[in-house]
């Protein structure tokens, strides 16, 4: 499988990036893709949500009213769940989302996920990119030359650029990445994902390993 590179004008340049089918051309597994997106998600979350049960509520454990004769329900305390400001029963408690997934798990999925770029013709190869100063305008003419303006992108660097990432940051649907923090969810969520030229080979490196 061999796709194009093009320059940041869009234009191709002549050369060429050969694909590794056991990368791009694998059949995708949907159960992989969902396990890997799950626990993405559920990394996210924070997991500080709490509610004080009876036993947290500051307050007085007087009886409230006497046991018989008011007509009404026998009330011991106001910090019963059945008063207002009263402790709540089984509330949140801080907790830890996260779990663990299988390392060729996560591959796998990362591999269907880009399988199912190449199939839906969501894949370009960029040449080797890098700003001389950060600047918006400059990543929004690259985006214009690859006809990508009006859709949600993800940009894979082989490399930390500073300059590069900081001018796709005020661009709500771009997103910059580098080879190691490529994950599902960003490769799914992102309509078209593009690939810089040193970044191929490197990203076959670590999903064949």
């Amino acid at each position: 499988m061999e796709l194009a590179v093009l320059n940041q004008k869009g234009e191709d340049t002549g050369r060429k990036v050969q694909l590794s089918d056991e990368i791009f051309g694998i059949e995708p597994n949907d159960n992989a893709i969902y396990l890997d997106v799950k626990q993405y998600l559920a990394n996210q979350r924070q997991g500080t949500h709490k509610s004080k049960e009876r036993n947290e509520i500051a307050g007085s454990t007087k009886k409230i009213k006497k046991q018989k004769g008011t007509g009404t329900a026998r009330a011991g305390s106001l910090k019963s769940p059945v008063f207002r400001g009263g402790g709540r029963v089984f509330g949140p408690k801080p907790r830890n989302y996260s779990f663990k997934l299988n390392k060729k798990v996560k591959q796998l999925a990362r591999k269907s996920a880009l399988a199912y770029k190449v199939k839906d013709n969501s894949l370009s190869i960029l040449e080797n990119i890098s700003f001389d100063v950060p600047k918006t305008k400059t990543y929004l003419a690259l985006l214009n030359g690859l006809a990508l303006s009006d859709k949600k992108t993800l940009l894979v660097l082989p490399e930390d650029n500073k300059n590069v990432y900081l001018s796709s940051r005020n661009i709500p649907k771009a997103k910059v990445v580098t080879v190691n923090d490529v994950n599902t969810y960003s490769l799914l969520n992102a309509d078209h994902l593009v690939l810089c030229e040193g970044s191929v080979s490197k990203l076959e490196t670590i999903l064949s390993k």
